[in-house]
């Protein structure tokens, strides 16, 4: 068999996937550092077996484009509404005090001004993955600090989508702001006139035929994704205005539940092309920033998220159960440094620390959830919860 056929490259990225994956929830981690360590053992900078970086690039697209676009299914305006009315101080606040801490240690470790800044908003965001695969729907879910938590993920996730608007800009000099808030204006309104005159009643005609509902989501996905990508805008930020522009659809729910195999499929693609680029010979170089960073994350994120919900909850038991859960770097920052080093802002010591610190704290904070927090994988059975 050629070693080099699509064919082949997906049988190893698969496979290894599944067996690496087994590993992984036997010693109870997240999958997606089963799928990272897969790229870094395949990549050009081990095993080789994928090597071309073009492949590697288009790999990680289409896996943000499907995260991007259910994301944006899932925010309903009563929502956001909800959510930012709950949690827009706890956010607003911890995200300032992270972004200096990021800042700070960026420079301190001689990185370049915008390098720094990147680093510092990798740093603001915590895990969704972590934070809703392990939150127990029986304990937190229907509680007050439950909404809360869920509430800050979803607003960090707005200022990633801000965030990679601007990142995609390239050199953010103010002309090209204007351009490209121009541009997104233009397919804001091209969303919302398609969507109401054109796939709506579209959606309501035929949603017997589920075929059609499913491929019509994914050709709306895919459309406005290579229209943002036309008009100078990142096909990414497409994909995440085509959700939001369904997302008032009844339809939505299950356009999302039945894009999600479609979506853990790219996904997977996407972390093993983020560990395929890892470039490991460099990790000596900046392995003392790594451990600073992620020192910073696992010990004063907590710290920090406990201090401001205090106030939202009469139970400091919960209070810190929540902050513990929030206290990692996120996934979101693995693309941030993605989108950041294709926009030529940061070098490639400075997309690896925010990678490494990102899998470390997955790592460790993934522990301490398991270990100290009510969780439906709990080592201790008093502390197992559904």
């Amino acid at each position: 068999m050629d070693t080099h056929s699509l064919l082949f490259i997906f049988f190893l990225i698969f496979g290894g996937a599944a067996f690496l994956a087994t590993l992984a929830l036997f010693l109870r981690q997240p999958l997606l550092i089963a799928y990272i360590v897969l790229g870094v053992l395949l990549g050009p900078y081990a095993l080789g077996f994928v090597a071309e970086e073009s492949v590697l690039i288009e790999i990680a697209d289409f896996g943000i484009l499907f995260l991007l676009y259910l994301l944006g299914l899932d925010m309903q305006p009563n929502k956001l509404i909800k959510t930012l009315r709950n949690s827009f101080f706890v956010t607003l606040y911890s995200a300032v005090i992270f972004l200096s801490l990021g800042l700070g240690t960026g420079l301190l470790f001689k990185f370049s001004v915008v390098e720094s800044l990147v680093i510092g908003v990798s740093m603001i965001f915590s895990s969704t993955i972590i934070g809703i695969k392990l939150l127990p729907t029986t304990v937190l879910h229907q509680r007050h600090m439950g909404e809360i938590m869920v509430g800050i993920l979803l607003l960090q996730d707005i200022i990633a989508i801000l965030a990679l608007v601007f990142l995609d800009i390239g050199n953010p000099d103010l002309m090209a702001m204007f351009l490209v808030l121009g541009a997104l204006a233009l397919i804001l309104l091209i969303a919302f006139l398609a969507t109401r005159y054109i796939l709506l009643p579209l959606f309501l005609k035929f949603d017997q035929f589920l075929e059609y509902v499913f491929l019509l989501a994914i050709g709306w996905c895919l459309s406005l994704s290579t229209l943002a990508s036309l008009i100078g805008l990142s096909a990414e930020i497409g994909a995440f205005i085509a959700g939001v522009s369904l997302a008032v659809s009844p339809i939505a729910m299950y356009i999302t539940e039945k894009l999600k195999p479609l979506r853990d499929f790219f996904l997977i693609l996407f972390f093993f092309s983020l560990g395929a680029q890892f470039n490991i010979y460099l990790l000596g170089e900046i392995l003392i920033p790594v451990l600073m960073l992620s020192v910073l994350a696992l010990s004063l994120k907590p710290v920090i998220f406990r201090y401001l919900l205090s106030k939202f909850s009469d139970r400091k038991d919960l209070a810190w159960d929540a902050g513990l859960r929030l206290g990692q770097i996120s996934e979101f920052s693995l693309l941030i440094a993605f989108v950041a080093t294709q926009s030529a802002l940061i070098g490639e010591q400075a997309s690896l620390l925010i990678q490494a610190a990102s899998i470390l704290t997955f790592l460790v904070s993934s522990y301490i959830v398991v270990m100290f927090c009510p969780t439906p994988i709990g080592n201790n059975p008093r502390l197992r919860r559904d």
